[in-house]
């Protein structure tokens, strides 16, 4: 190991790894540091949204995701209490419709993702160390880490920048001095990876609202389906317990959608993760002598499923930005600020509206949702923002972000 480096990324993720990989492949030197010593489930991060799917193009690892077992979806399906079965499903829409050549979807799960991508950095020729514990880091013009290594030996190193891919809690960060900015959250979510349910077709995702929950569901094929849920913040503990994995499978039988009795009928197959949904940013995501990626520099709420994409496009234009000047101070990193700021105000716009039409519960909220899908059945501009979480941020014009375009989607008839 040596003591100088280009990079030195805190983190080997997914944002991570991917970046030391591209870079890596690109002749730059690169260390990697890791704390955990086998990627567990963490109940996120496995579905890339075809506009996500190009960014992994760009960059270069598609195939390698393919390769490890990566699931393209074909179809979606919305369900809700408003609407029979067969009225939804006569509805749904194919997902190789939103960008040319993207299938649809991605789904490959998150500990082999992590793990291809780690092993790919490593194969491109990045140094990288698992089971290590960073006990400081330094930004500035000097900016480097120390660690201890699984054998307890501890390590200075020094980079020319310093990568923060180290997650919401990011000690790049903190060292750096970056603000995060968080809104309130808006309602509870949780997550679990069931096994079993064969009954659910692999190439459908869907997602519903019935009653006090609502549902997501992606199928990451041989009878695994990785579901969600979202509820009351008033119910905080509402899956608490050693047996909350079970109510909350069961809590996926709901009359809306029948097909879901597959999933009733699985068993947990990963640890179910509950946490409040919200959104979180940083107005600049760099410091002199460190950049952030992925969650480290904030994240949308998890309820549109954007995380893996926002990520593979900070990677893209991380590492153009760095691979096209060897100027690599604050300036150099400017664009990708201005452009990340505007990406994650509109995703957190879309988001705020889909949490309000399918994560608020009760009357008020069920007919505020009728209303809105039949309006939208003569006037399908009232559903533009739904084409964002698939098509990316840019898909749509900019009065489609505003308060106007809000109050419209979600007006009485």
């Amino acid at each position: 190991m040596r003591d100088h480096y280009d990079l030195i990324i805190v983190g080997g993720g997914i944002g991570g790894s991917a970046l030391a990989t591209v870079m890596a492949r690109a002749g730059r030197s690169v260390l990697v540091l890791e704390k955990t010593e086998v990627f567990e489930d963490q109940v996120r991060g496995e579905w890339i949204a075809p506009w996500g799917v190009v960014e992994t193009r760009r960059v270069g690892l598609y195939d390698l995701l393919m390769a490890a077992g990566g699931h393209h979806l074909a179809r979606h399906i919305t369900y809700d209490e408003t609407l029979a079965p067969e009225a939804a499903e006569a509805l749904a829409a194919p997902l190789n419709m939103f960008l040319p050549g993207v299938p649809g979807p991605l789904c490959l799960g998150h500990p082999k993702h992590c793990q291809v991508l780690i092993e790919a950095a490593a194969a491109a020729g990045a140094t990288v160390l698992r089971g290590v514990d960073v006990t400081g880091v330094s930004v500035g013009e000097h900016p480097g880490a120390t660690f201890t290594d699984r054998d307890g030996i501890a390590h200075e190193a020094r980079a020319r920048l310093l990568v923060g891919a180290d997650g919401r809690t990011s000690t790049v960060r903190q060292a750096a001095g970056i603000v995060l900015r968080e809104d309130r959250p808006h309602h509870m979510f949780a997550g679990l990876l069931v096994d079993g349910a064969d009954g659910w077709d692999p190439t459908i995702q869907a997602i519903g609202t019935e009653g006090d929950f609502s549902f997501l569901s992606f199928p990451q094929g041989e009878g695994r389906v990785r579901v969600y849920g979202s509820w009351s913040l008033d119910e905080r503990h509402r899956f608490a317990g050693p047996e909350g994995a079970r109510r909350f499978i069961n809590a996926f039988k709901v009359s809306c959608c029948p097909k879901n009795d597959a999933i009733a009928a699985g068993r947990p197959a990963g640890p179910l993760r509950t946490y409040f949904n919200n959104d979180a940013w940083t107005d600049e995501p760099f410091a002199d002598g460190c950049v952030l990626v992925g969650d480290a520099a904030g994240w949308n709420d998890p309820i549109i499923g954007q995380g893996l994409s926002i990520t593979y496009r900070d990677v893209r234009i991380v590492s153009d930005l760095l691979l096209g000047s060897d100027a690599w101070g604050p300036a150099l990193l400017a664009p990708y600020a201005e452009e990340r700021a505007e990406r994650m105000r509109r995703l957190r716009f879309v988001a705020s509206l889909s949490s309000t039409l399918e994560a608020e519960f009760g009357p008020e909220a069920r007919d505020r949702r009728h209303d809105h899908y039949l309006r939208a059945a003569s006037d399908p501009s009232l559903r533009a923002h739904a084409l964002v979480p698939m098509a990316g941020p840019e898909a749509l014009p900019p009065e489609c972000f505003t308060p106007e375009f809000r109050a419209r989607a979600l007006a009485a008839a």
